[in-house]
Parts: C-alpha cells; sequence; structure tokens
C-alpha cells in the first residue's frame, strides 16, 4: 500500500458485483438473458448513466422509474414493475451458482476472526444475491446505495456506510473494481481503497494513481494483512 498505515484500518467493506466475483463470468451466464431482453437492458443502461450522476434523492426509486418511463413511453408505475421483473427479480437465479473470486471469501473470514467491521456496498440490492456466499450473516453493514438515495460515486452511500459501521472514513479501507464509482467514490470522502483489476492488466504493471492498492487476486490482500497468501 502507499503508505498507508494498517494498524489504522478497523473495518474493510466490498463492493459485490465484479469484486466479490467475476464480471465476465456472470456476463457470459446471462447472455441468453440479456439478448431477450437486450433492448431493455440498454435503455435501462442509459437510464442507470444519468443516475450515476443525479443527486441524492429520499425519492431514488421513483426518480429512476421517472427516467425508465420515459426510455419506454409507458407510466412510471409500469416502468417500475418492468424493472422489477426484469432486472431485480429477473436476474436472481444467475447468482445462484456464481463463482466467488478465489480466496475472497477467505479473506473475508478471516478479516472476522481477526476482530474487523466488515462491511458490504453495492449499487444492486445485496438481497438479490442471497446469503452471498455465507458472509452476509459475518457483515456488520450491509447497504445498498439505491437505499441511501444515490449511486457510486455519490458521497451519499459511502458517508452512510461510514456512520453504520460507526468509523470515521479514513479508519476504512473499501475494496472495488469500477474505478470511477468504487475508487473514486470512496477516495473521495477519505476512506483508503484497494482497487481490483483483472490478471492481465495486474501482469503489465497497471495501477491507480489514487487507490492505495492495486491488485488481482486476494492472496495478495491476504499477504498484505496477514502476511499469507
Amino acid at each position: 500500500m502507499n503508505n498507508v498505515d494498517l494498524k489504522q484500518i478497523k473495518a474493510v467493506a466490498f463492493d459485490i458485483d465484479g469484486t466479490l466475483y467475476r464480471a465476465w463470468k456472470f456476463n457470459l451466464r446471462i447472455a441468453p438473458y440479456f439478448l431477450a431482453h437486450s433492448i431493455f437492458f440498454l435503455k435501462y443502461g442509459l437510464v442507470r448513466s444519468i443516475m450515476h450522476k443525479t443527486e441524492a434523492t429520499n425519492e431514488f426509486i421513483k426518480v429512476q422509474a421517472s427516467h425508465m418511463a420515459k426510455k419506454l413511453n409507458c407510466s412510471p408505475e409500469e416502468a417500475q414493475q418492468k424493472l422489477e421483473k426484469v432486472v431485480y427479480k429477473g436476474l436472481e437465479k444467475y447468482f445462484v451458482n456464481i463463482k466467488p473470486c478465489r480466496g475472497s471469501i477467505e479473506f473475508i473470514k478471516k478479516l472476522k476472526e481477526k476482530g474487523y467491521k466488515i462491511g458490504l456496498l453495492s449499487d444492486f440490492p445485496p438481497e438479490q444475491k442471497g446469503s452471498i456466499w455465507g458472509i452476509r450473516d459475518l457483515c456488520d453493514v450491509v447497504l445498498g446505495s439505491e437505499e441511501a438515495g444515490a449511486l457510486k460515486p455519490d458521497s451519499t452511500p459511502f458517508l452512510r456506510l461510514a456512520q453504520e459501521l460507526n468509523l470515521p472514513p479514513e479508519q476504512i479501507l473499501y475494496v472495488g473494481n469500477n474505478h470511477a464509482y468504487d475508487i473514486q467514490g470512496a477516495h473521495n470522502i477519505g476512506m483508503k481503497t484497494a482497487w481490483l483489476i483483472l490478471p492481465h492488466m495486474g501482469w503489465v504493471g497497471k495501477k491507480s494513481k489514487i487507490a492505495d492498492f492495486t491488485f488481482w487476486h486476494y492472496g495478495q490482500l491476504s499477504e498484505l494483512f496477514f502476511g499469507e497468501k
């Protein structure tokens, strides 16, 4: 890490999608489903881009549905029903057999054994992933950024995470795979950050200018914290 005193870290929080499992594996799994609903997902992607830039609001669900309604040319109520059916409920079954990143669950369990607080902060509802490979009950905080009222990189969900962990941001390490949303958002409020990249990017020396640590397998984090891979 870049001059980070690990003794100051009291909690480690994780993004879920693309961080606890590899996004490309999930994308392969859902390819037929995505193709069957391709127009819907393309419009949904445009709406999420808008929501990533929207200030925090207690009406997040309604605002998102309103944007989606315009794309689908339907009422906000119909748009919300379609979002629930296609995205939130529709994708649930594809998480059942997806494998977590090698070493990720073991790393989290070891952190818990050593007394660290554990948090999850995802842009999608964490309950969509069920027990989250058995670690949900180990977590001190499980938070969906939609629930907080804004998507990453808005500071609101990160500040809410710190508040619920009852720690100042600088005592939290946030682990994520999306540099623009996870790393930049956490960095902006003073959290320490660890950026998960693809192995081939690590092999060629890819590093972040703002992340405190860039890694491509969880053995590297385990060695950092515990001196073991």
